[in-house]
């Protein structure tokens, strides 16, 4: 069986746990945090990089930093995974769910500014498949009314939106190193915060409300308990793990976008014949090929698809179900407007494999696999 994905590794990651390991610093903020975070904010121009235990601690930290209060309102896609939503249920926000583009799976520009009430606080940007949001259009609606974004970029690292790297672009972004991802440190993520006014906040907030991070720069002579806080320091040993692939991150990243554009040219003659629909990338972005999907006709079709596909040995997977209409949907949000694409095309997608060391022969199975479905 072909899988869906395997975490990427690279060699020297053993090397760089030992001496992680030797060197008897092996919790938070060591050597190796301490070179993700630096290599984040130099490859991406991010004002600060912080690494998290997860991608969801990054948004957990994002929602408290945007300081709301129960009553506010976040706007936010429902095509996403529960994380995105329960960063800000748990900040006491309302979650205010509004449609997708179909083309790129992304929240739907265009139908935040009717969502928009005097409780809104937030706005919430999840970059699909490492595909960027219209973030241009987003920013100007966030400048006129006084709101913050959020980027979830945690398929995005190394994509683009008009020449900037995703999570750099709104108040803050949120990366994660799940194994599922391009770059993983098994479990972890990262913070980047856009705006220096959030940097003193944030290290109290990520070390357990103590500015213990101002005395080991010297900055005071003792550290104590300011404000509230939690622990959202990652081992340093993941990232050990996480360091050996951000040294060869062009090469993991273009191992990948070769068998995504592979994927593209097998398939584009069955897209153009009606059969599928398969991925589009704005001209002014640049993705990380996070993932290849494809859609069917409907929720029937692709069904058949996916059982026909692991019948011959392809691992092939739907994504999310759309949360407003999940129980914790229904109980912490509202769907405001007309659901015309999210559940629709929700239905119809499934993801092929695609990882880092993806063999050309399993390639070419999936592809064959794909095309004999939909050619017979």
């Amino acid at each position: 069986m072909i899988s869906f994905n395997y975490p990427p590794y690279v060699e020297t990651a053993l090397d760089y746990i030992q001496q992680a390991v030797a060197s008897h610093k092996i919790c938070g903020d060591g050597q190796f945090t301490k070179k993700c975070n630096q290599w984040l904010e130099e490859r991406f121009s991010a004002q600060k990089a912080l690494l998290t235990t997860s991608g969801t601690t990054a948004l957990d930290m994002a929602a408290l930093l945007c300081d709301l209060h129960p009553g506010d309102e976040v706007i936010l896609p429902s095509y996403t995974f529960s994380s995105t939503a329960t960063a800000f249920v748990l900040a006491g926000a309302k979650l205010v769910f509004v449609d997708i583009r179909p083309d790129t799976m992304n929240i739907d520009e265009n139908k935040i500014e009717d969502a928009i009430t005097d409780k809104t606080k937030v706005i919430v940007a999840v970059h699909y498949a490492g595909v960027a949001c219209e973030m241009d259009a987003i920013m100007e609606i966030a400048k006129k009314h006084n709101l913050f974004v959020v980027e979830d970029a945690a398929q995005g690292v190394m994509s683009t939106y008009r020449g900037r790297a995703l999570g750099t672009i709104g108040d803050f972004g949120c990366y994660s190193f799940h194994e599922t991802k391009n770059y993983s440190m098994g479990e972890g993520g990262a913070l980047i915060i856009n705006r220096p006014e959030y940097n003193e906040r944030a290290e109290i907030l990520r070390e357990k409300g103590t500015n213990r991070s101002k005395f080991f720069r010297g900055q005071v002579d003792k550290y104590t308990w300011v404000d509230f806080g939690d622990s959202y320091l990652p081992s340093d040993l993941n990232a050990a793990y996480l360091w050996a692939q951000l040294e060869v991150a062009d090469k993991i990243n273009e191992d990948r976008l070769h068998t995504w554009n592979c994927y593209h040219e097998a398939f584009q003659p069955l897209a153009d014949a009606g059969k599928i629909e398969i991925p589009v990338i704005p001209a002014h972005c640049t993705h990380n090929a996070h993932m290849f999907w494809l859609k069917c006709k409907d929720l029937e079709e692709r069904t058949k698809l996916i059982s026909y596909l692991r019948e011959h040995d392809v691992y092939s997977v739907f994504h999310y179900i759309p949360l407003h209409s999940a129980p914790a949907g229904l109980k912490y949000g509202r769907f405001h407007g007309k659901d015309e694409y999210t559940t629709k095309e929700s239905e119809r997608l499934t993801r092929l494999p695609l990882y880092y060391g993806l063999s050309e022969a399993d390639r070419e199975q999936v592809i064959e696999a794909v095309r004999s479905f939909f050619e017979t």
